[in-house]
């Protein structure tokens, strides 16, 4: 019987041992954090990183920035927060444990913790990042008054193209003026021989199929080049879009 007690404590001293002995880094999860003065002199890292190591066990120490830091906040990676004039963005690198932390961040809980985080009753950072939205005005360098002759020409057909041709279109398509109202105008003038019921009778030399010879268009050809094409765009861009009028409005509006 004791010499059963005695192999059963042995075992356990020995299973205590090889516990200890395992590496201790094996176990832990840590990493360190590159941050400038200005953000670690903001408080808000002394505000959220405890916050952090106490939901996942991963320490973190703070170190300055350091072009071979691994983890950093600085010029690449994601954006994780907005604050101090400055869109911040965190670069975990390859360390598994720092994209933790980059998950986190981007987070519900870390964007509510960076959200709450105040100083004298102000929060000086977001995780709301504003994105400005750029809008580029593309303009067309064609020949206007060639646009407007191969406008006539070709389009005048059905479309009121100006004044010039107000009394022979076909009163049921819209005049050029109208279309400059819509929103994606450029993209139908762009693409219109491909919009019904152009492909029919439009000819884009080095782009449009040939017809079949055997199938000859009802109505003469529609021939154009893409640098008809260009002048046409720097015409229509210089239309002034057609005043419509306010909506339609029910009476219940």
């Amino acid at each position: 019987m004791n010499a059963i007690r005695h192999v059963w404590r042995f075992g356990l001293c020995a299973l205590a041992a090889a516990a200890l002995t395992q590496p201790a880094q094996a176990q832990d999860k840590t990493f360190t954090l590159a941050a400038p003065d200005a953000l670690v002199e903001s408080g808000l890292l002394k505000y959220i990183l405890p916050r952090f190591t106490l939901k996942t066990q991963t320490r973190i120490t703070l170190t300055a920035p350091d072009a071979t830091a691994g983890a950093q906040f600085g010029d690449t990676g994601i954006v994780v927060f907005e604050g101090l004039d400055t869109v911040w963005k965190f670069d975990a690198g390859a360390d598994p444990d720092a994209q933790r932390f980059a998950d986190w961040l981007r987070s519900d809980v870390g964007r509510n913790t960076v959200d709450s985080y105040q100083v004298d009753g102000v929060a000086p950072f977001t995780s709301e990042i504003k994105v400005e939205k750029v809008v580029v005005q593309i303009t067309y360098d064609g020949d206007v008054l060639r646009g407007e002759e191969v406008s006539l020409s070709h389009c005048g057909r059905c479309h009121v193209v100006s004044d010039k041709n107000r009394m022979n279109s076909i009163g049921s398509t819209p005049s050029f003026a109208v279309l400059r109202t819509l929103r994606d105008w450029e993209d139908r003038f762009q693409a219109f021989y491909v919009l019904k019921p152009h492909p029919a009778f439009t000819q884009i030399e080095d782009v449009t199929e040939p017809f079949d010879p055997t199938r000859p268009s009802p109505i003469a050809a529609v021939e154009m080049t893409l640098d008809d094409l260009e002048n046409i765009m720097a015409f229509v861009q210089g239309i002034a879009p057609a005043d419509l009028g306010r909506p339609v409005q029910s009476m219940q509006d």
